[in-house]
């Protein structure tokens, strides 16, 4: 029973989020939030990349530690 009660909330839940986008959507709003979240979406992108070069540089370096130390 425990299994078809979150199935069935989760599908309620499902349904009001796609009734509230789709109301956002179709009104003027709907364009501005979805300027909005583009903006977000791309500093997310950058932030991420950013830090993935970071990482990167990080293993290299320990990388070459662990060579000129053998």
């Amino acid at each position: 029973m425990e299994k078809k009660t979150t199935l069935i909330l989760s599908f309620i839940a499902g349904a009001a989020v796609g009734a509230a986008v789709g109301y956002l959507l179709s009104s003027g709003k709907g364009e501005e939030l979805l300027s909005d979240l583009k903006e977000a979406a791309g500093k997310v992108k950058d932030e991420f990349d950013k830090q993935t070069d970071k990482g990167k540089e990080f293993i290299n370096d320990l990388n070459n530690m662990a060579h000129d130390n053998t």
